[in-house]
C-alpha cells in the first residue's frame, strides 16, 4: 500500500516549523506506524536528506516515548493504543496521514516530532520520598491492603507518562497524569505519611510548569493509551482540598 504523509518538520525550539509532504510506497499492513517511519527515514537518508526525528524506545507500549499526534488524535485512531502498537492495517491505501508533535507550552518542540517532556519528571520529583522501614524485608502480610484499593492503585500505576492527556486537552492540562501518580501512592499504606504534602507539592509544580486547567471534558481519558480513569482527578482534588483545610 501507499501512504501519503504530511509531517511536521522543525529544526529546533527556536525555529519556525511547517508541514512537509512525503510518500511511502510498498507499506505492509503488518508494519507498525513507527516501522513505516523507519522506511521513510531510510529513503530520506538514501536521498541525502535529513531524516524525521521522532521519539521511540521499547516499541512495546510500555515506555510512553512514541508521542505522535496522528490525524488529529494522540497516538492515532485506535482506542487504548500507543503509536508503536498502531499498525498500518488501520489505514487505507493512498490515504493522507497528518503527523504532528504534542502541542503544549510545557512540551516545547526539540526537533520535528520530538518534544521536551522533562516537565513530567520534575512533577514526579516534587512528590518527594516515601517513608519506609529500613532493615530486613517486611513480611508481605504485615501491611494489609484492601483488594479494591490495590486494584485501583495498580490501574493508576499503569500510566506511562506519554503526555497524550496533555496533547488531547484543549487547555493542555496535566491533571490526569499528575492524579495517576498521586493516586497510586495515596491508595496504599506506604503512601500515607506524605500523602497530603505530596499532592500539594505535585500540583504546585504542575502549575509552575505551565500546564493548563482541567476542562472536565474527559478528552484525556478518551485518548489515554492505558485508559487511566478521570476518577483519579477527583481523588486528587479531594486530597488537595483536605491538605489545604488542614494547613
Amino acid at each position: 500500500m501507499k501512504i501519503n504523509l504530511k509531517v511536521w518538520r522543525q529544526a529546533n525550539t527556536q525555529s519556525k516549523g511547517d508541514f512537509k509532504d512525503y510518500t511511502v510506497n510498498e507499506v505492509s499492513e503488518d508494519m507498525s506506524f513507527l516501522e513505516m517511519f523507519d522506511v521513510l527515514n531510510e529513503e530520506l537518508v538514501r536521498k541525502g536528506e535529513e531524516p524525521v526525528a521522532f521519539d521511540h524506545d521499547c516499541r512495546e507500549g510500555i515506555c510512553g516515548m512514541c508521542s505522535m499526534y496522528i490525524n488529529g488524535r494522540a497516538h492515532g485512531p485506535e482506542q487504548g493504543t500507543t503509536t508503536c502498537q498502531l499498525h498500518m492495517r488501520h489505514f487505507k491505501d493512498g490515504e493522507t496521514v497528518v503527523v504532528e508533535p504534542w502541542r503544549a507550552q510545557a512540551f516545547p518542540v526539540l526537533k520535528d516530532l520530538v518534544v521536551d517532556r522533562s516537565a513530567f519528571d520534575r512533577i514526579i520529583q516534587s512528590g518527594g520520598f516515601i517513608s519506609v522501614n529500613t532493615g530486613n524485608a517486611v513480611d508481605a502480610n504485615s501491611l494489609p491492603v484492601p483488594k479494591h484499593n490495590a486494584e485501583l492503585s495498580f490501574d493508576a500505576a499503569a500510566c506511562i507518562g506519554c503526555g497524550a492527556c496533555v496533547a488531547a486537552c484543549k487547555n493542555a492540562s496535566a491533571m490526569l497524569f499528575v492524579s495517576a501518580k498521586v493516586s497510586q501512592l495515596a491508595l496504599l499504606p506506604q503512601g500515607q505519611p506524605e500523602r497530603y504534602n505530596r499532592v500539594q507539592a505535585m500540583v504546585h509544580q504542575m502549575d509552575l510548569e505551565g500546564f493548563g486547567n482541567c476542562t472536565n471534558t474527559g478528552a484525556c481519558e478518551a485518548e489515554c493509551p492505558k485508559e487511566i480513569s478521570i476518577s483519579n482527578i477527583a481523588r486528587m482534588n479531594r486530597d488537595f482540598m483536605v491538605a489545604k483545610i488542614a494547613e
